[in-house]
């Protein structure tokens, strides 16, 4: 159960950044898929043989044989992953956290509205900007891809790739509405909020190297989101993908309960 009220405005106070993350994100990816040709990924492999340390750290690998693989290798290994990242962690700290903080939760709780709601309905906010921000994400995938490219679109694919990566980011998005619960200060919401995911980021940065770093793989959470794995079907992807999704639900459980219990001192 959500307030309604409380939802709209959290859904208001979640447009500009919204707005200002879908701008990025479109210019990066219509320009990425605008760079697809397969005569010039010889061209492309190139670069990644000069820098394949800074290249395999996000995520970008050479050899992509069509132009699925070819998005995969250089969308879902920092731009899909880092802007929708930056909507958790600000929004996850802005809709708890910080109220506290500014003590202007003091409002919320005094209206007659349980705890519950009002967690419940924060976690609401999150998880519909996040929606929303994937949502459009896949749009402009779609529309670029048939723009430019009609007839090489792998749809159902995309659709299957990008519903994994909601389950990394519902995953992050808990962690972010935990930390937010947890910690009424907003120095120590985004301190964990954004640390936990960033440095689980950099170890997987690390880990996409090889070498002797290819061990940190065991450390970080990322690695669960296999977009390669996925789009071929594999069964080890979808297990990664379900774990994210049944742990980023206990997150969002844990931070509801935390918040319903907790000493507000308001």
């Amino acid at each position: 159960m959500i307030n309604t009220t409380l939802y709209l405005r959290g859904m208001k106070g979640s447009l500009r950044l919204l707005a200002v993350l879908a701008a990025v994100i479109t210019m990066y990816v219509t320009i990425i898929i605008s760079m697809y040709d397969p005569e010039l990924m010889a061209t492309l492999d190139g670069f990644v043989e000069l820098m394949p340390e800074l290249m395999a750290a996000v995520g970008m690998d050479s050899g992509a044989n069509n132009l699925l693989e070819f998005m995969i290798s250089y969308l879902y290994g920092f731009i899909l992953l880092i802007f929708p990242m930056v909507f958790a962690i600000l929004r996850g700290n802005g809709l708890v956290a910080k109220y506290v903080d500014e003590g202007s939760m003091a409002a919320l709780i005094a209206a007659p509205v349980r705890r519950t709601t009002v967690a419940l309905t924060q976690a609401a906010v999150l998880v519909s900007g996040t929606v929303i921000l994937l949502g459009y994400a896949t749009a402009v995938e779609l529309v670029s891809v048939a723009a430019m490219f009609p007839g090489e679109a792998a749809t159902a694919d995309l659709l299957r790739v990008n519903g994994a990566l909601f389950c990394l980011q519902f995953f992050i998005g808990g962690i972010c509405l935990l930390a937010s619960c947890l910690f009424s200060d907003t120095r120590y919401s985004i301190g964990f909020g954004a640390g936990i995911p960033a440095l689980a980021y950099v170890i997987n940065m690390l880990a996409n190297v090889g070498g002797d770093a290819e061990a940190a793989q065991y450390f970080t959470f990322f690695t669960l989101f296999d977009p390669s794995g996925i789009a071929a079907g594999e069964s080890a992807a979808w297990a990664g993908a379900a774990v994210l999704l049944a742990a980023g639900a206990v997150l969002y459980a844990l931070a509801v309960g935390i918040f319903a219990r907790k000493d507000l001192s308001i």
